[in-house]
């Protein structure tokens, strides 16, 4: 944020040396008074345009300067809708601001879709026997697709959301996952979590010791998907769930008429029916407060919460996944994925 901020009284050709050295981040640079707070903002372009107008390179930015300039509020920190239209508004770079007009944050939605305010779970302690002898000495997620683990497709689209905290269960062959996740993602540092024993799909959610947001992302880390999470957030907001699971169409044609029956009478015929249901696709949102109903210690999988918050009356949502999704659950589902990532 450092690098993008500069005062009104320091001159042009100061301002244009710092311009050159932000780059190749977006070439913007908020200009602060001197009780910091933002009084406008310089572009490349504002410089090139200032110099034809006849202005010096020795005169003051607050001369060239935009004084009216796009922001926002820091009570819409977590407005999605509000940083999804300055993405529409091809914003690069959003200051936060204060009630005083201090820059508390700057968004670049060059570098992140957006900024979502969840934090993310990804559960990667299972041990993949399905896929043997392939996960013999390599835990399921560190598999490649492609040209990276099949668990970074999954955090570095998280990431480009905007999203800060993640935290990434371990059991089997947990210190090769710890070693890989050891180094930050830029400026995400990775929080690998052990468990003291298999816990199910959802049980170690219990081990992570602070969230910082009221909304968890839980996923499976050996899924291949280019979910929305910006959409799968809002959809969320929209109706005000405590719970919503992302689910993917499943089919079932049948090749034959089928009889409609009353025991032993035929009422009618149906011809090649085809049956249309969602199908869990292992990826969920849901309110931190739920997530007290999960026990302590306990194996416990995401479909037992499902089923112990509708017991309870909660609001419980589906959403609908557009994009691909692939469980990489055996070899065939392995390889299909692989597949996929040459063409991606």
């Amino acid at each position: 944020m450092k690098n993008h901020i500069v005062y009104k009284n320091i001159t042009l050709i100061e301002a244009l040396s710092r311009i050159n050295e932000i780059a190749p981040d977006p070439l913007v640079l908020f200009v602060l008074d001197e009780e910091n707070r933002m009084v406008g903002t310089l572009t490349d372009g504002d410089s090139r345009r200032a110099l034809i107008a006849g202005f010096s390179v020795n005169d003051k930015v607050e001369k060239i300067m935009h004084k009216n300039f796009n922001y926002m509020k820091i009570e819409d920190l977590d407005n999605v809708k509000e940083i999804k239209r300055q993405r529409d508004l091809m914003m690069h770079l959003v200051p936060i601001l204060d009630k005083e007009h201090h820059i508390v944050e700057i968004i670049n939605l060059e570098r992140y879709r957006t900024r979502l305010p969840i934090d993310a779970v990804l559960m990667a302690g299972g041990k993949g026997e399905r896929l043997r002898p392939l996960t013999e000495k390599t835990p399921k997620p560190l598999l490649k697709v492609g040209n990276k683990c099949i668990i970074d497709h999954n955090i570095d689209n998280i990431i480009s959301f905007g999203v800060k905290h993640i935290s990434v269960t371990v059991n089997y062959l947990k210190e090769h996952l710890e070693e890989h996740f050891s180094k930050p993602r830029g400026e995400v540092q990775i929080h690998t979590i052990r468990e003291p024993k298999f816990l199910g799909t959802i049980g170690s959610i219990k081990l992570v010791k602070n969230f910082y947001n009221d909304t968890v992302l839980v996923m499976n880390s050996d899924l291949f998907t280019n979910i929305n999470f910006e959409d799968f957030f809002l959809h969320f907001q929209q109706y005000n769930a405590d719970m919503s699971v992302a689910a993917v169409p499943y089919d079932i044609s049948i090749p034959y008429g089928i009889f409609d029956l009353d025991g032993h009478d035929i009422l009618g015929l149906i011809e090649k029916p085809k049956f249309n249901y969602y199908a869990n696709a292992g990826i969920y949102l849901i309110k931190r407060h739920a997530l007290d109903e999960i026990p302590t210690n306990t194996f416990f999988n995401a479909t037992d919460l499902v089923e112990k918050l509708i017991a309870e009356n909660k609001k419980v949502i589906r959403y609908p996944l557009a994009g691909y999704w692939i469980d990489i659950g055996n070899p065939d589902e392995y390889y299909k994925a692989c597949e996929m990532a040459k063409h991606i």
